[in-house]
């Protein structure tokens, strides 16, 4: 089922949430998770899939973007990600979700 959100919605929703967000009444990634979904509906009509967290390599994370893994590394040393590396002792992750956002977000 298809469903219609305007864009002017969702960012009025964000306007009226970020200040619960502020005062601690709603979390940030809840908001961020609301506002994300509400987003993608407004542009594709359905929600975001459910997607299981989990910690990825460079090499799947590259395979995710869809770039050769010396392109990722490349890309990722100047600055072009918004996504964070997380160090799990000395091993480098990336956290699927926010890859997944970034993609959503740069269509």
């Amino acid at each position: 089922m298809k469903t219609n959100i305007r864009p002017q919605t969702v960012r009025l929703i964000k306007r009226i949430l970020t200040p619960l967000a502020d005062e601690g009444l709603i979390f940030v990634p809840e908001l961020n998770d609301i506002i994300g979904n509400l987003k993608h509906v407004s542009e594709k009509g359905e929600l975001l899939p459910a997607i299981m967290p989990k910690l990825i390599d460079q090499e799947q994370a590259a395979t995710m973007l869809g770039v050769g893994l010396s392109n990722f590394k490349k890309l990722e040393r100047e600055g072009a990600f918004s996504f964070k590396r997380k160090m799990v002792g000395t091993s480098v992750r990336y956290r699927n979700i926010d890859i997944i956002n970034f993609i959503m977000v740069s269509e």
